[in-house]
């Protein structure tokens, strides 16, 4: 065989040792492309799972927070819709028990969520997401000069307070009861967003809600803290429900409100962190 034969051989070999090698690699992207593919999208199929209603049944005292926090979720997720029904955490539990149609629970206080995860209608474990202190709401400039848990125990003061089946109530009683005071408001309100309004209204001199309740408010009333509100702190727990109808909705608004998103959202409202 010539030289320039060898030589031509040669050159044959590597071009086809070179296209083998391409051919390896491209072999290789595509098969990387494919394990990648799915991976890299496997969060795009849950996120198209999210459509239409959660309904969120809420403590009243998550109402400014979860509305925007709802409203965060919308646009996440179009064509979706949250709809909330705040209210006291007992009657929103009985309400769940007795068959309301709901798909995430969240209250004011462990002792309300247990009612419902007494009755079986809690999907899972709950999760504390926050945490909530009582404040005394006076009025606006604070007229009535109250300075302490004390001094609504004047008599000529008007006091309201939740109901002591609502958390609010009880931890109210629980700081009371510290302080070794006793109080006999002028009503007691069913949650705590009653009790506030009886203030803004100047139907009462002042409440003791959260302070949550106090910041969201704004200049309607004014807040004054008092230390035994440090061993009356409300933890919020938070689950979906056994029946509920759009358990993938639900749980995306759950990891919400557990995200860093959501906690920075309700630690702006006030809340402490769990």
């Amino acid at each position: 065989m010539t030289r320039t034969a060898r030589r031509t051989l040669q050159m044959t070999g590597v071009g086809v040792a070179a296209l083998l090698a391409l051919s390896a690699c491209s072999s290789s992207d595509d098969s990387s492309s494919a394990k990648s593919g799915p991976t890299g999208s496997a969060s795009a199929p849950a996120s198209d799972k999210v459509s239409g209603t959660v309904t969120v049944f809420a403590a009243a005292s998550l109402k400014e927070s979860f509305t925007a926090l709802g409203e965060k979720f919308e646009k996440a997720h179009p064509g979706t819709k949250v709809a909330f029904s705040f209210g006291g955490s007992d009657s929103l539990a009985a309400s769940i028990t007795g068959g309301a149609p709901a798909d995430v629970f969240a209250s004011a206080s462990p002792k309300t969520m247990k009612i419902v995860t007494d009755a079986g209608d809690a999907s899972g474990t709950p999760a504390t997401f926050v945490r909530n202190q009582l404040e005394i709401a006076a009025l606006p400039g604070n007229p009535a000069k109250i300075a302490s848990l004390k001094d609504l125990t004047k008599p000529s003061l008007k006091v309201v307070l939740c109901d002591k089946t609502v958390p609010c109530g009880a931890a109210a009683q629980k700081a009371l009861d510290a302080a070794r005071l006793k109080l006999t408001p002028v009503s007691y309100e069913q949650d705590v967003k009653s009790a506030l309004t009886k203030v803004e209204l100047k139907e009462a001199d002042a409440a003791v809600v959260y302070r949550t309740d106090v910041h969201a408010a704004g200049d309607k009333v004014e807040g004054v803290e008092f230390p035994e509100s440090a061993g009356a702190v409300n933890e919020y727990p938070i689950v979906q429900l056994k029946d509920s109808k759009n358990a993938e909705a639900a749980q995306a608004f759950i990891a919400l409100v557990r995200s860093a998103e959501g906690r920075q959202v309700l630690t702006e409202a006030g809340f402490l962190k769990p």
